[in-house]
């Protein structure tokens, strides 16, 4: 990618589905955009580096080690290693997830 790439219109959102697409994954980390429709998520789960949620369009609902924040357009979150997180889709919203392994 060495021209601007317009992150909003990457991935589409699909009825009742969450869909991916990867932009980067490589020894030093992963970058991929996600659009989850409205009620759509991903269960609580782990991972071994920090994670980067940046909302491109949309509303979240992100649970940080049982807290739950809400995550709006134009803003960001940091998910710590280690901590148990989920995110879920008060209504459709698309992220770019950045994840540095260190």
């Amino acid at each position: 990618m060495e021209q601007p790439f317009d992150l909003i219109h990457a991935v589409e959102y699909q009825k009742d589905a969450v869909v991916s697409r990867t932009l980067l994954d490589t020894k030093a980390g992963t970058v991929t955009l996600f659009a989850f429709d409205a009620g759509q998520g991903l269960s609580e789960h782990t991972a071994p580096f920090d994670a980067m949620v940046q909302v491109l369009d949309g509303e979240t609902e992100v649970t940080i080690h049982g807290e739950t924040i809400m995550v709006k357009q134009g803003e960001m979150i940091v998910m710590p290693a280690g901590k148990p997180h989920a995110l879920r889709a008060i209504k459709r919203f698309k992220m770019l997830l950045v994840m540095i392994k260190s």
